[in-house]
């Protein structure tokens, strides 16, 4: 029989919450490794922290680390807000973000099994749970380097709620410091205004035709009640998205508008400085989809007559260099998880059973 410490017992007791002479037996059938008495325990139905795992965790913060050269972003649960402005909570993300940032973690996975105070991740965290009394989970993690040419900012709003990173590709290592700067600014814009994506390439063609149909309904709606009240009704747009309006259809739209001048009897020579604002006009009134749900076809915050490309292209122009945004992040806590609904009798007989 192997010969088990009671300093041994006493950290699996503290992790698992189970009885003690329970967590001796585990360790001496699984030979002192802790991970594995861990998941003993847990097959036997004797893991209290383990339990908790069942209940749904949505509350939580988001938590941030940023530097010159790496922004770290995590998303750890709890199961109530209550729970999450507790100390022991705080120390436990604090942690998981020194643990991130020194091992170069690059994924969940990869947390849990990194090493923390002489164990794995994962039993530091079920001891957490143990502790604090509540599910946590890290739910989310991203890590975002930059190489040459590259700069990084992030935002954390400061609820702890909701964080964003960005990353800009430029050409010129002189224009870094202020291009952070410019990230930074983007990384706000973000945590505020909820883009999805990055930009209207991550859009299907059957995705756009579904969010059209929803679109011109909503909108047709909102001019209902609007006629109603006597007020200038909303356009209604023929396309939804950049991805929409090739080459071929702005050509086409532009001959449109010279043809329109012609007939008003506008002369030739003004027509550069008038069909660009129209051409940019149309752009916008056909391109809501992406206003709503991307990061480069949204206005700008900080200048509402840009979009975050048409900011990105007007910098590239006054520093004379070429600017891309090359990687997009935003957590939200609790975003796209569904409380848990329970039935009350159900939930008292599953407590007293």
């Amino acid at each position: 029989m192997s010969q088990i410490s009671a300093a041994q017992v006493k950290q699996l007791r503290e992790i698992t919450d189970a009885p003690m002479m329970d967590c001796k037996k585990a360790l001496v059938e699984c030979a002192g490794d802790l991970d594995k008495a861990i998941e003993h325990l847990r097959q036997k139905g004797l893991s209290k922290a383990v339990k908790k795992a069942d209940r749904v965790a949505r509350e939580g913060v988001v938590a941030l680390s940023v530097d010159t050269h790496q922004a770290i972003m995590l998303e750890i649960n709890s199961e109530t807000d209550f729970v999450a402005k507790n100390d022991h909570f705080k120390a436990l993300v604090s942690k998981s973000l020194e643990v991130a940032k020194s091992q170069g973690v690059e994924s969940v996975e990869s947390l849990y099994k990194a090493s923390v105070e002489g164990q794995s991740y994962e039993s530091y965290l079920h001891g957490a749970i143990a502790k604090i009394g509540e599910n946590i989970v890290v739910r989310r993690l991203a890590h975002v380097n930059t190489e040459a040419k590259e700069v990084v900012h992030a935002y954390l709003h400061a609820n702890h709620r909701v964080g964003a990173i960005v990353k800009i590709a430029h050409q010129d290592p002189k224009h870094t410091e202020s291009l952070r700067e410019l990230a930074r600014q983007i990384a706000m814009h973000a945590a505020a205004m909820k883009p999805v994506v990055l930009d209207y390439h991550s859009f299907s063609p059957e995705f756009i035709a579904q969010e059209q149909l929803a679109l011109v309904a909503e909108l047709e709606k909102e001019n209902e009640e609007l006629k109603r009240l006597g007020k200038p009704l909303k356009h209604i747009p023929t396309y939804v998205s950049r991805a929409q309006l090739t080459p071929a259809l702005l050509q086409a739209q532009e001959e449109a508008f010279k043809q329109e001048l012609k007939d008003q009897g506008k002369p030739e020579k003004i027509f550069d400085k008038i069909i660009p604002g129209k051409m940019e006009r149309f752009i916008a009134d056909n391109t809501l989809l992406d206003q709503r749900l991307t990061l480069l076809g949204q206005f700008f915050v900080m200048d509402d007559k840009k979009t975050i490309a048409q900011v990105l292209e007007e910098k590239s122009t006054q520093l004379q260099d070429r600017l891309n945004i090359s990687a997009y992040v935003r957590f939200e806590v609790g975003e796209g998880i569904e409380k848990k609904q329970e039935d009350f009798a159900a939930e008292v007989a599953a407590q007293i059973s």
